[in-house]
């Protein structure tokens, strides 16, 4: 291959595949948050037939692969596609571009994903870029408990709660109670004339809060759950929920507690998953609730 390993391991850094069998590269364009406007979408149609085989692929990470670039074309495919406010990148032992679900649109969505994974990516993929962490840290944002983006097998994943409170001045205690008949995990049932919810069984998707005609239900804002240290692969490993649910002024801190604690805790090449059970679940979840990563931020990150 005329192409040195050490280049083809240089452009892997900035985005471009090696196409396998070629001398060929696929540009991996970041998407924020899973959005490209259509002049995004018509520029990218005409750098795929410019500078590579005229195709695209659509990735499990949110992200649009255009294979067939030449290793000499792509500094030009850089610049075209930056014109168009993209830019290309997201592999590595780093924070990887954020994947959401359309919770933003969805019936079923119980808070705007789209805009909290647009602002995680400015925070941690774009502000953690030069960091070099033990092994690629993944986060996915999830709309509700139907998760849909599979956020309990990302390193770090989000899922929208909606506790249900009953106001039990409003409810009747009907003998059809469309709480109780629309609840689809079966939590909610009236008991001695007020309806009632199992919570070790309510998963908190909000399904019944429009339900009442007496509006006996509500919940007061979007909380949400978090899972840490899930993975996909070769060596699956379901994600641990931590022990409360937060609110949203607190998400981004937790965020940023976990990836100093995959800095600083973990070892080469083991993913969170991993730094997490070495650790116990006890002493992570410490961590994450303490304000003693954020203390040390300086200091983690000025480590090797």
């Amino acid at each position: 291959m005329a192409i040195s390993a050490q280049d083809i391991k240089r452009v892997k850094g900035q985005g471009f595949l090696l196409n396998r069998g070629t001398e060929d590269f696929s540009g991996r364009i970041i998407t924020e948050n899973g959005v490209l406007t259509a002049e995004q979408m018509a520029a990218l149609s005409e750098a795929a037939k410019t500078f590579g085989n005229g195709t695209m692929a659509f990735t499990t990470r949110l992200t649009v692969e255009l294979p067939g670039i030449p290793y000499e074309k792509i500094e030009d495919f850089k610049s075209y596609v930056a014109a168009a406010g993209m830019e290309t990148g997201g592999t590595g032992a780093k924070v990887r571009p954020v994947v959401s679900c359309k919770g933003t649109t969805c019936v079923f969505g119980l808070y705007d994903t789209q805009a909290l994974a647009a602002e995680i990516h400015e925070q941690f993929y774009k502000g953690y870029q030069n960091v070099a962490l033990p092994h690629k840290f993944k986060i996915a944002v999830g709309g509700c408990p139907n998760n849909c983006v599979k956020p309990d097998l990302n390193d770090l994943g989000i899922v929208g709660q909606r506790v249900p409170q009953v106001e039990e001045e409003k409810c009747r205690g009907c003998g059809k109670c469309q709480v109780e008949l629309g609840c689809p995990m079966k939590a909610a049932q009236v008991e001695n004339g007020l309806v009632t919810f199992d919570r070790s069984i309510c998963n908190n998707c909000g399904r019944c809060l429009n339900n009442c005609p007496f509006h006996s239900i509500h919940s007061e804002e979007t909380l949400y759950k978090i899972y840490v240290g899930g993975r996909w692969g070769k060596k699956i490993r379901i994600g641990t929920p931590l022990s409360r649910l937060f609110k949203k002024e607190e998400l981004l801190d937790v965020i940023e507690k976990a990836i100093l604690l995959f800095k600083s805790c973990g070892n080469a090449g083991e993913r969170f998953g991993t730094t997490v059970e070495r650790l116990g679940m006890e002493e992570t979840e410490r961590l994450l609730s303490s304000h003693e990563l954020l203390d040390r931020k300086d200091e983690i990150l000025s480590g090797n």
